[in-house]
């Protein structure tokens, strides 16, 4: 029979965007760290403070603290009468003069229609509008002659409108008399919506701060620049569970043991840094775990680490009874780990946002009562939901308000079902973990590494990447190199090891987002070379990935179970 106390449950949000900043020029090549900034880390912020019995770890990967501390120095001192803002969207919200090139308007109206038609656009009748005449401009390009720049600043400033916070749709005075006005846009709506933007930004970390104070978030974080560390350490790990998968040419990253140890180091600094506490936990790039890289992440004095429910049911041994909601160890690693409930996680993800809030958050709850009453142990066991804390919210309506205040107010007072985080779970339970001798490598996707390594294109990646670090370490041993040009390669050479440009690659992802990740991974190439006083390599003028395939959910996301190698 179930224990009187209720179940535990944690929702893990994770928050992460890759390196979009060319750090030789300054110029930023994707705004996304910004919109999902005013968008979704301030919501996601606003649904735990208005809930009293709400509780969450939050993720943060370090480079993407980075990037928003950047943006907010950069508006902060555009807005004051010095510098200049990098990210060339935001920089034509506030700019006066709008591009005279019809190529650069082109570019200017297809940026500023990057949102979900269906709950983003067509959600604001001015804005549906306007995106209907782009779309007849985008197919008559020898017409828009005749857009106006009224017509390109009205779309610009609704396009950031739309990428605003459901908290600040409801509650900022400001943004209600800039929808309200609908059109014919000044500049000063369009600087006093930079101001908005500046402020949410600067916001974010103080308010993570304090729910971190109050004990309803527990703050976690991801290595530096969100590589996969068991490839960084053995690239023949991805065999564990893809026996026949065709690897790189050369299957070992030199130093990748040091590279791992370099992304946990400067992450652990970077996050202590801005949130002023060193965190307990780490949720590993993707989810992605090896028995090698549990120790590495054990030296570096992590409690607990969490991947995904598949991950655990290949380190399995077949002939012991297992249970997926317990607390696990590995061999001899003292690492507590968590796993991902993969159906309750892809629920949300990919399900409920065509589901009317309150019969989603029934469904889920009713799905969490059943493994409670299934599962007695509540010393020991605990429901994991872990998913992404950004791009799942566009395809719900208003940013997934209804959907996140339901759930947080469904189990804040639920007599079997009881909010907490992964710290708090291992100091008030202390529970005694399972025992596996093994962990096997893999990732929160499909269980195994086949996103990130194994097609053409990735192996293709990799072995540019190895025959970067090659040059790398073959300059820092010349001492050619002084300890600043080393710092600054460093830093250059993690960004080259982060995970986004391999998820990317492959013909199975959308040809635009695909070339844009491709192009990224070249220019940050050719500046780690550029850096080292190395002339980069010919071939890194040529394409890597082409893509092809439709986008699911925005191409970001993938379900564990889709599929796979």
């Amino acid at each position: 029979m179930p224990a009187d106390t209720p179940m535990s449950v944690v929702l893990l949000w994770h928050m992460h965007q890759p390196e979009y900043r060319d750090l030789r020029s300054g110029r930023v090549h994707l705004p996304w760290t910004y919109l999902h900034a005013t968008k979704d880390y301030v919501d996601m912020a606003a649904h735990l403070e208005a809930v009293p019995g709400a509780r969450a770890v939050v993720n943060f990967a370090p480079i993407l603290l980075e990037q928003i501390e950047d943006y907010i120095g950069q508006v902060k001192g555009y807005l004051e009468g010095r510098g200049a803002i990098g990210d060339p969207l935001l920089a034509e919200l506030a700019e006066p003069a709008l591009p005279g090139n019809a190529q650069a308007r082109l570019r200017l109206m297809q940026d500023c229609l990057r949102a979900n038609r269906d709950r983003m656009i067509a959600r604001f009748e001015p804005y549906q509008r306007l995106a209907t005449m782009a779309d007849w401009y985008e197919s008559h390009p020898q017409s828009l002659i005749y857009a106006s720049n009224q017509f390109l600043a009205d779309l610009m400033v609704w396009y950031h409108i739309s990428w605003m916070a459901e908290s600040l749709q409801r509650g900022d005075e400001r943004l209600r008399r800039l929808r309200d006005k609908a059109h014919n846009f000044s500049l000063h709506d369009r600087r006093e919506l930079l101001q908005i933007i500046l402020e949410q930004m600067q916001s974010i970390v103080p308010r993570y701060r304090e729910l971190a104070a109050q004990g309803k978030v527990e703050l976690s974080m991801s290595p530096y620049a969100h590589p996969i560390v068991p490839l960084l350490l053995d690239m023949e790990s991805a065999r564990e569970t893809m026996p026949n998968v065709h690897l790189p040419v050369v299957t070992e990253y030199p130093g990748g043991e040091a590279r791992a140890h370099w992304h946990l180091q400067k992450g652990l600094a970077t996050f202590e840094r801005v949130f002023g506490r060193k965190p307990a936990g780490l949720w590993p790039s993707e989810g992605g775990v090896s028995q090698e890289a549990l120790a590495v992440f054990a030296t570096h004095g992590f409690r607990w680490i969490a991947s995904g429910g598949t991950v655990l049911h290949n380190s399995h041994d077949a002939k012991t009874k297992s249970c997926s909601h317990r607390v696990y160890r590995f061999g001899d690693v003292p690492v507590d780990c968590f796993f991902r409930d993969d159906g309750l996680s892809d629920l949300i993800g990919f399900n409920y946002s065509d589901w009317h809030a309150e019969d989603a958050v029934a469904n889920l709850v009713g799905h969490m009562e059943n493994i409670a009453k299934v599962c007695p142990d509540r010393d020991d066991c605990l429901i994991t939901i872990i998913l992404d804390g950004e791009n799942a919210w566009e395809y719900y309506p208003e940013n997934g308000h209804y959907f996140l205040d339901e759930l947080y107010r469904k189990l804040e007072n639920h007599p079997q079902l009881h909010l907490t985080t992964f710290e708090r779970f291992l100091e008030e339970k202390q529970p005694v973990p399972a025992h596996e001798e093994h962990l096997s490598a893999g990732s929160w996707v499909y269980g195994t590494f086949s996103t990130w390594i194994g097609d053409p294109d990735k192996n293709r990646g990799w072995e540019i990447l190895v025959e970067a670090k090659r040059s790398f370490d073959e300059q820092v041993a010349s001492g050619r190199l002084s300890a600043e040009e080393i710092a600054a390669a460093e830093q250059q050479l993690a960004i080259c090891e982060g995970s986004d440009w391999f998820w990317w690659f492959g013909d199975y992802n959308p040809s635009t987002t695909v070339n844009q990740f491709d192009q990224l991974f070249r220019m940050h190439l050719s500046n780690l070379y550029q850096m080292l006083h190395v002339e980069a390599p010919a071939y890194l003028s040529e394409v890597i990935s082409r893509g092809g395939g439709q986008p699911s959910k925005g191409g970001v996301m993938r379900q564990h179970n889709e599929g796979g190698s």
